[in-house]
């Protein structure tokens, strides 16, 4: 059995980071989506206080764009279809010298949005980093569980348990793989995650370790599409010994063509010198990053808008994936 992940809170090397690159995914939103990816990008890397920025092009136009809005990156060319590598990328397992990275089958998310190079980045930014890449036999996104490193992983009935992954794997099939590949000892199970999330739940939207034994939920806010998830979410994990702290929701975020949309400040990214939270203009967006700061005290809770990635589907913590050190 192989030991847990560290959390995402240990020291990293260094960070990957998708950048966006198809125009004919983007379309309209994609010079904007450049913006606020190279925003978060800079705040990561916060003027080399931080960590190592690995910003991923799937190609040298993209490269082009991103060297220009991030001189300090480094820019790694590799074909992907998308910029999600946190489901995409390989799990980097243990540190120092004894780091390797883990790597899972991959089906665009139950079959919604199978593109080419999504299924092998993960092995190939492996090799560009020296690390030694094992991949199992099942499909695991590495959205869909959330970690604090003591063996313990949360995640969603409405994810790991669809049969659009891994066809009939039972409850106790996914636990025994979970503990066979990754060295979790106690798997904890939520129910669904956000409304419209075409992910099928990914738990990273919706429960985030914050220290060891300690998750973050959101709270509902007015008019909540999210907000029976969110209390089913509370009322399981009640059921746990974890200690729950809760951040407010961004409430009800809607499409410009009316359709709700999954957006969450759960989908943080803890960096070595920052926390970066996304924003939607919402009014709950301060609170959230205030709420955050207190979390993290070591570090700065910043916000950043998010807008225009989240038309893709999600927001800093899906578009990344670290390295630790």
């Amino acid at each position: 059995m192989s030991r847990p992940p560290l959390p995402e809170w240990a020291p990293h090397e260094a960070v990957w980071i998708g950048f966006p690159s198809d125009p004919e995914l983007w379309l309209a939103d994609l010079k904007a989506a450049e913006r606020e990816v190279a925003a978060f990008a800079t705040v990561v890397h916060s003027d080399g206080k931080g960590e190592e920025v690995r910003l991923v092009a799937a190609h040298e136009d993209a490269a082009a764009a991103a060297r220009e809005l991030a001189p300090f990156a480094t820019v790694i060319v590799e074909k992907f279809g998308d910029i999600w590598l946190r489901d995409t990328g390989p799990l980097v397992i243990g540190s120092g010298r004894e780091r390797r990275a883990q790597g899972f089958g991959f089906n665009g998310w139950g079959g919604k949005y199978e593109l080419p190079g999504d299924d092998s980045i993960g092995e190939r930014l492996a090799a560009k980093s020296g690390l030694a890449f094992s991949k199992s036999d099942w499909i695991l996104e590495g959205g869909a569980i959330e970690q604090d490193g003591s063996g313990t992983v949360i995640t969603t009935e409405q994810c790991l348990l669809n049969p659009n992954r891994n066809g009939a794997m039972s409850r106790d099939q996914v636990e025994d793989a979970l503990r066979r590949d990754l060295g979790f000892e106690r798997v904890i199970w939520l129910g669904e995650g956000l409304v419209n999330d075409h992910t099928d739940g990914h738990v990273d939207n919706l429960a985030r370790f914050v220290a060891p034994g300690r998750v973050a939920i959101p709270t509902p806010a007015g008019d909540d599409p999210n907000e029976a998830v969110y209390r089913d979410t509370a009322r399981r994990l009640r059921q746990t010994r974890l200690d729950v702290v809760t951040l407010p929701s961004p409430g009800r975020i809607e499409s410009e063509e009316g359709d709700i949309i999954p957006a969450s400040y759960m989908n943080f990214y803890i960096g070595n010198a920052a926390v970066v939270v996304p924003q939607y203009g919402a009014a709950n967006d301060r609170a959230a990053v205030d709420v955050v700061q207190a979390l993290f005290p070591d570090r700065v809770a910043i916000g950043l808008r998010a807008d225009h990635v989240l038309t893709g589907g999600g927001s800093f913590h899906c578009i990344s994936q670290q390295v630790p050190r």
